[in-house]
């Protein structure tokens, strides 16, 4: 039997108070992030948001979770727990560590966020890590044999760029030639972005040593080729397929970087003088075809816009995962969006800044809080991704900027 306790729990808002990364580096031994610690990385983040958010005693957090796809070596030893110490917080903060392959940071924000919501944490840090210089994409995996043996999976399903490749099949009216000028336009975006100052103010420099070249700061990221043109797109090479549409050009590298956020219940962010940048809405994650889990996006959006009560015509701003850029426009496609709508991505994405697997849900946050400041005509937005192995995840987040905004800031508190 219920307790009267339990029957008068309340589900409490959630609030996105602050999130940073570090730059996104190219992976392997000439990346920036070569010889620095994946574990490393993340520290720098939890330290960077407490010392932008000098209000939020460290002994309030009450959690911190930390995803990684590769948990062994520097990503592994429950990662939260051992950044937590790492970073300086009281032994009394526990962490824990989540894989959900991309999904990873995205799972640590909304798996927290439930704790919030029902009242087990006020205050909470979640983000994630991927040092794929360190830790290459599926190594030290063992699938199981009854995969293929039974038939449980396509083959393909163990290399995300053939599933991306199924993708172009399904859907033939998204060509090499869309994908190679949504990347073209990736590249230009993220370029306007930092001409504007708008990626800068959440990054955590970080510093780097190359032998036999002393240390460098790193302010920003690796990645991006701002230059980029149709014509350089088109000459690149299918490795997935002969005379394929996947390409280095128009998919995220391989790359490192970590990322976290606080979140806290709008109650803690009002007591604490915390910043209210946006509120959770609903949340939701599918499951797809393996061997197409590019599409996982699709399913997950219109689950979460269910349980919000919401049709993606309220969405204002999108900030989708570029995995590969087949996947994004097969979900604008479902949802009867242009290419070059200006909702979608305004700051670029991961084919141009890059995509270091666990890292990159609070990149996506990160930048529709900065839209959300930068748009307040825009009440809601999502942040959505694609997941290896079949799924896909998306957040709905509301603008506290916004005139009809239902959450409570912490000027409305005081």
């Amino acid at each position: 039997m219920p307790t009267q306790a339990t029957a008068r729990q309340q589900i409490r808002d959630v609030v996105f108070v602050d999130g940073v990364r570090t730059p996104f580096g190219k992976a392997g031994e000439k990346g920036i992030h070569a010889g620095t610690r994946a574990d490393d990385l993340v520290v720098k983040c939890i330290r960077e948001l407490l010392r932008r958010n000098p209000s939020l005693p460290p002994q309030r957090i009450d959690d911190v979770a930390i995803a990684a796809t590769t948990q062994t070596g520097d990503q592994g030893l429950t990662i939260g727990r051992t950044a937590a110490l790492l970073a300086g917080l009281p032994r009394t903060v526990p962490g824990f560590a989540i894989d959900r392959m991309c999904a990873g940071a995205m799972t640590a924000v909304t798996t927290t966020a439930s704790g919030i919501a029902f009242g087990a944490y006020d205050v909470v840090v979640a983000g994630g890590v991927e040092h794929m210089g360190n830790h290459p994409m599926g190594s030290g995996t063992d699938p199981n044999p009854r995969f293929l043996a039974e038939r449980l999976v396509d083959p393909a399903a163990l290399n995300m760029g053939n599933t991306a490749e199924n993708l172009h099949d399904r859907f033939p009216a998204v060509t090499r030639e869309r994908t190679d000028a949504y990347a073209v336009a990736s590249q230009a975006k993220l370029a306007a972005a930092y001409g504007k100052n708008r990626i800068q103010p959440d990054l955590v420099p970080v510093a780097g040593r190359k032998p036999g070249a002393g240390w460098t700061l790193h302010q920003q990221d690796e990645p991006p080729r701002p230059d980029t043109t149709l014509e350089d797109l088109s000459s690149l090479r299918t490795p997935f397929r002969p005379h394929g549409r996947v390409t280095a050009g128009n998919a995220a590298g391989l790359n490192d970087g970590a990322t976290a956020a606080v979140l806290a219940s709008a109650d803690a962010a009002a007591e604490l003088g915390l910043p209210v940048r946006m509120r959770l809405v609903a949340y939701a994650f599918a499951g797809v075809e393996p061997e197409v889990m590019g599409i996982g996006p699709v399913p997950a959006t219109e689950k979460a816009l269910r349980q919000a009560g919401l049709s993606i015509e309220d969405i204002g701003l999108f900030e989708i995962n570029e995995a590969f850029a087949v996947q994004v426009l097969s979900f604008l496609d479902h949802f009867g969006i242009a290419d070059d709508d200006p909702r979608v991505n305004r700051y670029g994405g991961a084919i141009a800044v890059g995509h270091p697997l666990a890292s990159s849900g609070v990149r996506l946050m990160n930048q529709l809080a900065r839209q959300f400041e930068d748009d307040p005509q825009v009440r809601y937005g999502i942040t959505t991704m694609c997941i290896g192995l079949g799924m896909g995840g998306t957040v709905i987040w509301e603008n506290p900027h916004h005139a009809d905004y239902s959450g409570t800031t912490t000027e409305d508190a005081a």
